[in-house]
């Protein structure tokens, strides 16, 4: 299922990459390192770092897998990509504000307020998670 009409592009060539399966820190520092050589301001770039890391740290949590990240400017934006073998049944979840008690969905709901846009596409081979960030 998929919160856009059409499938998610692939990064472009020129786009940064990790892959990631355990290092939190690792991952935080490769997006700080490579978001600190956009235009994006300092205090978004520490936005971006959160939003990722709670993907990252969702991969972790949900999936046996490996994970891949890459971040990009293009006009007027940086974007991150984030992709794993889990599913998500449903690509609207986080868009409204979890019960304090819910034990899962705060990340996602997270990621929704610090990002101008979230795009999820997900089927049973894997999800990919788009952010975007307005410089």
């Amino acid at each position: 299922m998929s919160s856009r009409a059409r499938p998610l592009s692939h990064p472009p060539d020129h786009a940064a990459a990790i892959t990631y399966r355990s290092d939190l820190a690792k991952v935080r520092q490769f997006v700080r390192d490579q978001a600190a050589l956009t235009e994006l301001p300092v205090n978004r770039i520490g936005d971006l770092v959160i939003a990722v890391s709670e993907l990252a740290a969702n991969t972790l949590r949900h999936t046996n897998g490996y994970g891949s990240l890459h971040i990009w400017s293009a006009p007027g934006e940086v974007i991150c990509q984030v992709r794993d073998s889990g599913h998500i049944s449903d690509p609207l979840v986080g868009s409204i504000r979890p019960d304090s008690e819910a034990a899962n969905g705060h990340g996602l709901w997270v990621v929704r307020q610090l990002c101008d846009a979230v795009n999820i596409e997900s089927d049973p081979g894997g999800t990919t998670i788009k952010l975007h960030m307005i410089l």
